[in-house]
């Protein structure tokens, strides 16, 4: 791990809250701070109160290789932690970073390599590694868009970005308006506010981040709340005009037949096979 004098500074940036495994969480701050190059701060966000176990192993870090633990007194959803937090991060570059995955060795020296060879761009992520949550065996891969238009296009269907992976311009965030309160969805609105607002946009073709996946990640897409929410985003694609109105029924009818119609197996099953 080093400090290369070639890259700007940067953040990491990751939320916590109280049903996150303290053990996990340990894990992934360690692979935050043993990448080959090293973040200048690294900020957790603690969402509300956390068990003592949790609040221990965040304590063992606060100070250490530049870590900083933001406490939140009260639990307000990830999105509204996020809004709160992006604009206290020190560096223009920030790295977003999940509470239960691991950062690939060389994460964020690609990153940074791809910023300084293409500095028009404003938010770039990668591919993902999905393992399984125990074993950290390699299950599947989620694989998105590499290019600005490839993206612009896909964000109309579906979530352009693995968000564990992405790194983006803290200006390019405030100018789209910053995270939001929105459930379950909070980096997908933010996405398309962005891909709004202009940004540009970029995937790499390298898996970035570890993610830990169990049998019922899928299986928990859906339900009446989570299809609001989803149902929400279609509204917003609408509104900024980024989707035509049969694009909108379609996306909706899916949404509605896969989230809310569909048992869990059978969801379970689709997510794998078909969005895989």
């Amino acid at each position: 791990m080093h400090m290369n004098p070639s890259f700007p500074p940067f953040s990491v940036l990751m939320s916590v809250y109280a049903k996150d495994n303290p053990v996990w969480v340990a894990q992934a701050l360690d692979s935050v701070l043993h990448n080959t190059v090293r973040p200048a701060e690294v900020a957790v966000a603690v969402d509300g109160p956390v068990p003592d176990a949790l609040r221990h192993v965040l304590n063992e870090y606060a100070g250490k290789e530049g870590v900083l633990v933001w406490y939140f007194p009260q639990n307000r959803g990830r999105g509204a932690a996020l809004q709160e937090a992006v604009p206290k991060c020190a560096h223009e570059l920030v790295a977003l970073m999940d509470a239960d995955d691991i950062c690939l060795p060389k994460r964020f020296e690609l990153l940074l390599q791809y910023f300084q060879q293409h500095p028009e761009t404003d938010i770039c992520g990668g591919q993902n590694e999905e393992v399984d949550a125990q074993t950290l065996q390699t299950l599947s891969f989620r694989r998105v868009p590499l290019t600005d238009e490839e993206i612009k296009r896909y964000v109309k269907s579906r979530s352009p970005f693995n968000q564990q992976t992405v790194m983006f311009k803290k200006s390019a965030v405030q100018k789209a308006g910053g995270y939001r309160a929105f459930h379950l969805f909070e980096d997908y609105d933010l996405w398309v506010r962005m891909a709004h607002a202009g940004a540009h946009m970029a995937n790499l073709p390298e898996p970035l981040v570890k993610m830990r996946v169990d049998n019922e990640m899928f299986a928990r897409r859906g339900g009446w709340k989570y299809f609001k929410s989803n149902f929400a985003l279609q509204n917003e694609l609408i509104h900024y005009d980024m989707i035509s109105l049969p694009r909108y029924i379609f996306n909706t009818a899916v949404r509605f037949c896969v989230q809310v119609l569909m048992p869990n197996k059978i969801r379970s099953l689709f997510y794998k096979i078909a969005l895989r």
